[in-house]
């Protein structure tokens, strides 16, 4: 062919692909046919490849395949196309330069193509070597070539295959990918085909199938089915979970124009319209959507996991494995537990809960044969009002809370096969329900369940290195189990329209008195469910050193076992939102509120209200003994102490006393600005000192300076002594987790001073982009500004949502206005921020005034 009547080809082919393609997508959006669009696709592009196979001199001996997706005929609108080009022998030079004319034109035409030259001996051994390419290979199909050699390689790759060893390695393939999205099909940006739960699920089964001899030339689900692998509805229900996640893929690709197979916030709502969802009273079509989506994922989980253990059963037959009998109605086989009688759910219904307890006691029982979980499932429907209401149902549920071990486990269990959103009906609801508060990346159910996994660690002493105080807390607490069920309440009326927590308070204080509960439990655990979110809302808003703070928040609480029971749900509901949300921060803060709380507590207890007004001189006392071990007299402080006020003394605690004293002891009336800076004790992070005369503009250099050097302030106490001078003290986290070591503090000790003397202008940090997540779910930003109860100064309360370089846009708002900053907090939620700062100036006197601040913040916190 000549170079001329090559292009010519070419041009033509492309035109074909094009239109082609450009008919597919726009036939697929008028009447949505996942089968069609697939199956079209695959026609088109081996309609585009055999003619410019043809086109070349290519080797009598060779053949060009389809592996992978393309050979199943499922090609997506920016599916990779996988080929092989198989060949009798090594190819020539000149066959070698041809070859590479060929592959070269794939692309030229406009497709992403993936493709292998191998003999059929080099295919074998990359087979034997890799278990991706054995998986390819075992979907291929011949697009054009000879079809002799095809028929070769298929025949040896069938004689060569191992099938156990095949069948062992897509089950460990499938364990990795599914730990790598956290054994979760309910994260709130899901990937339809590697999640658990979507594609790559069905795709793992039908391999898993087909080298157990079920299906392997033919419709494999009608295999299992015929083979009673597949009971029931299941056949159904995969089919259908197939064409509803490969018209998800579908989607995804055409909206967003490229391979992406993630559910990103960005296109949910796109997505939800497409599906047929539209917005109604307190849902978005979007949360529909994906609610219907979260619940396909779980029944795949749920198919998944019985015909697998269907199959490995069938492998290795329960004949072979030791049978013990637990009672008249259950027996391990194997490590499994197991039923006498299928049929023992309709006779018995308790039995379906006893299922789960039965787990809990056999300390080496983890799983249930493939027959009970199928029971189970099947049984779902009889757990009705008649059923919830039996007395020894009610005694049974509280006993799988109650027990020792294995009650995660067990509430997974019953949440995967719809046991427990039967027995909680109003768990059922919440079941694959979103969050869109941008911190929490679970499911309602999920975050719950994730919840109880804290708790639950929290008891258990090869957890106790995680959190030791919550380990001591959790060991010392009377019935323990009462925290699971305020766990499992304390969630449970999201999304329903209102304040859930006392929607759930309601649901709760129900259950409980239906369960017998003792009236003090039953109280604790409404409370529980109403107050969750009192206690993170207290440490990271309010000014904890206050005694005045303290003291509402003791009144609130009113015992210590109150106390202790919300501090421990505390802990673990906000690390059961995100891994971005838990830090060494709000640890701090919530230790230290519960430490203050519950020395008061001990003090109103003991009649001694003196203590309560001895906290400065304890922490003088705490801070002197840190002095000692770094060899400084007891007299040393004199001087800096006598320029502090006992709101210091207060804000600070007896570490970072001792740690600016050290500092600054020898230096208090030093005209030149001082600068530490240190590797968080307490955790990750940095700490800063700052100390020098005060000056109008300093925390807004201060804050320009870190945000140009890419930290996050996550905690700042801003404190002015008594002499004029600013004592500012921050902790720093870096987004983008840089190692932060001593010679990073060094840096920033040296820059920082150069800044604050004038030496270095910090460049105005530009306003970061926000994120996608606020971009599809945005925040109305919030400034409130109201006088505090003396009246002399402001207390300004900011809601928005978070970006580089707005902490710096507030304080030189706040400079511009006149108003001098006296302490700052710092909240950062997941993608949103709620700050507070106490502030005066007499710029702030007058209503107009305020006003206009308030304008102008809103103005900056605009998106």
């Amino acid at each position: 062919m000549t170079h001329q009547r090559a292009n010519t080809a070419l041009v033509e082919i492309r035109e074909i692909l094009k239109q082609g393609q450009k008919d597919l997508a726009a036939a697929y959006l008028a009447r949505p046919d996942h089968r069609a669009y697939l199956a079209g696709r695959s026609q088109l592009v081996d309609q585009v490849l055999e003619r410019l196979w043809l086109h070349e001199q290519l080797p009598n001996g060779a053949a060009l395949i389809a592996v992978g997706g393309y050979g199943r005929n499922e090609l997506y609108p920016h599916s990779d196309i996988d080929v092989l080009i198989a060949l009798e022998s090594p190819a020539t030079s000149e066959q070698e330069t041809v070859l590479a004319r060929l592959v070269s034109q794939f692309w030229d035409i406009g497709l992403a193509v993936g493709h292998s030259v191998r003999t059929i001996d080099e295919c074998i051994s990359a087979a034997e070597s890799d278990v991706t390419v054995q998986t390819a290979l075992s979907e291929s199909r011949l697009i054009c070539g000879q079809q002799t050699l095809y028929q070769r390689l298929q025949q040896a790759i069938d004689v060569r295959m191992d099938h156990g060893q095949f069948i062992a390695a897509k089950l460990a393939e499938q364990e990795e990918r599914h730990q790598r999205h956290a054994f979760s099909a309910f994260s709130l940006e899901p990937n339809c085909k590697e999640s658990p739960g979507g594609l790559r699920d069905l795709h793992s089964l039908n391999w898993i199938a087909r080298a157990a001899g079920f299906g392997s030339h033919g419709d494999v689900w009608q295999a299992l089915q015929q083979n009673e692998l597949m009971q029931g509805d299941e056949r159904v229900a995969v089919e259908r979970a197939a064409g509803f996640l490969a018209d998800v893929r579908i989607s995804l690709h055409l909206l967003t124009g490229r391979a992406e197979d993630r559910l990103l916030f960005d296109v949910q709502g796109q997505i939800a319209q497409q599906f047929g969802f539209t917005d109604i009273a307190n849902r978005r079509a979007s949360e529909q959507f994906m609610q219907r989506y979260y619940r396909i994922a779980k029944r795949v989980t749920q198919i998944n996991t019985l015909v697998l253990k269907s199959i490995s059963e069938r492998l290795a037959p329960a004949s072979k494995l030791k049978i013990r009998r637990l009672n008249e109605r259950f027996q391990k086989v194997g490590h499994k537990l197991d039923l006498v009688d299928p049929l023992i759910y309709q006779s018995n219904p308790s039995a379906i809960l006893e299922t789960f307890l039965l787990m809990e006691k056999q300390g080496g029982v983890q799983e249930m044969t493939a027959r009970t979980l199928r029971a189970l499932y099947a049984a779902r429907r009889m757990i009705n009002r008649e059923f919830r209401q039996h007395p020894e149902n009610k005694k049974l549920f509280i006993q799988i809370l109650r027990q020792k071990n294995g009650v995660l486990h067990a509430l997974r269990l019953m949440n995967q096969f719809d046991i427990l959103g039967r027995y909680i009906p109003a768990f059922g609801q919440i079941v694959g329900q979103m969050q869109h508060d941008l911190f929490h990346v679970f499911t309602v159910d999920q975050h719950i369940l994730q919840v109880v996994r804290n708790i639950r660690r929290f008891v258990r002493e090869d957890f106790a290195h995680e959190n030791p105080f919550c380990h001591r807390l959790m060991t010392e607490f009377e019935r323990p189990w009462l925290l699971v069920l305020a766990a499992l309440f304390h969630d449970i009326a999201k999304g329903r329209g209102g304040d859930h927590s006392e929607l759930g308070m309601a649901d709760a204080e129900a259950f409980c008195i239906s369960h017998g509960l003792q009236k003090k439990d039953t109280s604790l655990i409404v409370w529980l469910v109403k107050e969750h979110l009192t206690m993170s809302a207290v440490a990271q808003k309010e000014d904890i050193s206050d005694p005045s703070t303290v003291a509402a928040f003791c009144k609130r609480v009113g015992d210590a076992r109150h106390l202790t029971a919300l501090y421990l749900l505390t802990v673990a509901d906000i690390r059961g939102t995100s891994p971005k949300v838990w830090n060494s921060w709000k640890a701090r803060l919530l230790e230290t509120l519960y430490r203050s709380t519950l020395n008061r507590l001990e003090a109103i207890q003991g009649d001694n209200p003196e203590q309560l007004g001895d906290m400065v001189v304890q922490r003088k006392r705490d801070a002197l003994t840190h002095l000692r071990f770094f060899a400084l007299g007891d007299s040393v402080q004199a001087q800096f102490w006598k320029q502090l006020d006992d709101v210091y003394f207060l804000r600070h605690t007896d570490e970072e006393i001792a740690w600016h004293t050290r500092c600054l002891y020898y230096r208090t009336h030093d005209n030149k600005p001082i600068v530490r800076a240190r590797p968080n004790p307490e955790g990750e992070g940095i700490q800063v000192l700052a100390y020098a005369p005060d000056q109008a503009d300093l925390f807004v250099r201060l804050c320009g300076y870190f945000s140009s050097i890419g930290y996050s302030i996550m905690d700042a106490k801003i404190h002015t002594t008594k002499h004029g001078y600013a004592l500012d003290s921050f902790n720093l986290l870096d987004a983008s987790n840089r190692h932060m070591d001593r010679e990073t503090c060094a840096i920033i000790e040296h820059d920082l001073i150069e800044v604050l003397l004038g030496k270095i202008e910090p460049s105005t940090p530009p306003m970061g982009r926000i994120s996608r997540q606020v971009r599809s779910f945005p925040i109305t930003p919030d400034v409130m500004l109201e006088p505090d109860e003396s009246g002399q100064q402001y207390v300004l309360s900011i809601r928005a949502a978070d970006r580089t370089g707005l902490l710096y846009a507030i304080a030189e708002t706040l400079t511009r206005h006149g108003a001098a900053l006296h302490t700052a907090r710092i909240s950062t939620l997941g993608e949103r921020v709620e700050d507070t700062f106490l502030i005066s100036g007499r710029a702030l006197s007058q209503s107009r005034d305020r006003l206009l601040l308030e304008n102008d913040l809103l103005e900056q916190l605009k998106i």
